[in-house]
């Protein structure tokens, strides 16, 4: 009998969690793990319970691997919130229900402003009375914002009688910390989950095809674009802009644009990927958003998940449009204000988010001017079409410069090298020493810029295909992430979220 030879202090990694290396999808840890999880998986195809239990289980043991004990967080607004909600749909009384919703608001914006914006408040604090504040050792939850929201959309939705509360803890938290958007979304709104939670088990080949497809371009913008010119380009120049050139901080920041939007859509499409394999449908969250013809139309199709949310649970809380215009205007700019704010605890995040929200108002008046009912894309064509597409994406990318910037002012001296130092006579010698990035950058937005119906047509494509050949092209795609991976696997910009 052959001696079974275990490497113990290999075992124990497997259930420590390492805050080096967090479990992400595009690390080929999640790729075994994965594997031997669909086996389980599918053996417990007839049996429902089982089965919500079993991805439970592994959704908190996923969770874990991003962020160590704090998963109790999860457990505790699970809990706390379906609780709430039971409590609900069991009361008639107006106040009662009032009361019930502002404690699950309460306890969840609460748990999000400790671990997120203790420090930065307290220094707000500090400065505006001329004392002094020692920042708190705050470890961020990974995924935070995005489980709290969700969590709070199935409250709010049962306070509005939209949708039934569930009967069974474990189906809540199923829905609450399923693990493909659990760390960085997309935003699943329970109206849309929920009535797929207990459906028998069902993979169809359109499904399996298209999953298959969303992870494949979830990888490749993910590790093979965006971390390259990550890497390589944007973060050296972005660490310091006053070494470089005008021309060298404008190409940064076309870099940026690409790199957050492959980060960000390309985990959104391994999750929608991923849970398409597992038999359940996520909503589209990015659709090609640097297309749009107008500020409005961009935050139709970027990050849809979030910017839905922000529009039906607080826009619409605030008033929406329904109180005149002046008010529309206020309640577009506090949202997005808000919106800036829930991505970070800076000033940077705050004026990204205003500049949005003065865009959205000053659109939004440009349009009653005009008599204009709509803004999407099929409203100008040719030249027309063009421009407004060119100063929608350079409005967004004059934005990012303030997203990406750590310090306020970072983003001051990068405005000041692009207008004041610009040196257009280094574009080829900048081409030269970053021809790979550069590559990459052109292939990466003219996928971004290709026809819908060309990405309907490679993901028609992949469906069809023999499922060896769907196993050689998903090999493919791991063999490009090796030869341009760097040594360390990068964490979606998203969990810092």
């Amino acid at each position: 009998m052959l001696p079974i030879d275990i490497d113990i202090e290999r075992l124990k990694s497997l259930f420590a969690y390492d805050p080096q290396s967090p479990l992400i999808f595009n690390s080929g840890f999640f790729l075994w793990l994965f594997a031997g999880f669909v086996c389980i998986y599918l053996l417990l195809n007839k049996k429902d319970t089982m089965r919500i239990l079993f991805v439970t289980v592994f959704s908190y043991y996923f969770y874990y691997k991003s962020s160590g004990t704090y998963f109790f967080l999860l457990g505790a607004v699970t809990v706390f919130d379906y609780y709430i909600a039971r409590r609900m749909s069991r009361t008639e009384e107006k106040k009662h229900r009032q009361v019930l919703v502002i404690l699950s608001l309460v306890f969840n914006l609460g748990l999000l402003c400790y671990f997120k914006y203790t420090n930065f408040f307290g220094e707000v604090i500090a400065s505006l009375t001329g004392g002094t504040f020692t920042a708190l050792d705050i470890f961020l939850p990974v995924g935070i914002s995005f489980f709290t929201f969700q969590s709070l959309s199935y409250t709010i939705d049962v306070y509005r009688r939209q949708i039934q509360p569930l009967d069974r803890l474990l189906d809540y938290a199923f829905y609450v910390s399923f693990f493909p958007q659990l760390v960085a979304g997309p935003i699943v709104r329970a109206r849309d989950f929920i009535p797929q939670i207990r459906k028998p088990l069902f993979v169809s080949k359109q499904m399996f095809g298209r999953g298959i497809y969303f992870i494949v371009c979830g990888l490749f913008k993910k590790a093979v674009i965006s971390d390259y010119i990550s890497i390589n380009f944007v973060e050296r120049i972005f660490e310091n802009p006053l070494l470089y050139s005008g021309i060298e901080n404008l190409m940064a920041v076309y870099g940026y644009a690409l790199q957050i939007y492959c980060d960000f859509s390309g985990y959104s499409d391994m999750a929608i990927g991923i849970a398409l394999l597992l038999g359940f449908r996520f909503n589209i969250n990015f659709d090609s958003p640097y297309k749009s013809v107008s500020i409005t139309e961009f935050w139709r199709r970027w990050h849809i998940s979030l910017s839905s949310w922000l529009r039906d649970y607080l826009y619409i809380s605030l008033g929406g449009n329904r109180r005149g215009k002046r008010r529309q205007y206020l309640n577009l700019i506090i949202t997005m204000l808000l919106g800036g704010l829930w991505h970070g605890a800076s000033w940077n995040f705050i004026v990204w988010g205003l500049f949005h929200g003065v865009a959205l108002a000053i659109h939004k008046i440009w349009m009653s001017y005009t008599g204009k009912k709509k803004a999407y894309e099929d409203e100008t064509y040719g030249s027309h079409r063009f421009w407004n597409t060119f100063l929608t994406f350079h409005f967004v990318c004059f934005c990012w410069i303030f997203f990406r910037n750590v310090h306020f002012q970072g983003s001051i001296d990068m405005i000041s090298q692009i207008c004041t130092n610009f040196q257009p006579q280094l574009f080829e010698q900048l081409l030269e020493g970053y021809w790979k990035v550069f590559l990459l950058m052109c292939i990466g937005f003219f996928l971004h810029f290709v026809p819908a119906s060309w990405e309907k047509t490679a993901s028609t494509i992949v469906v069809e295909l023999p499922f060896l050949w769907k196993a050689a092209l998903v090999l493919i795609v791991i063999f490009l992430v090796i030869q341009v991976k760097s040594s360390e696997i990068q964490p979606f910009i998203y969990f810092q979220f």
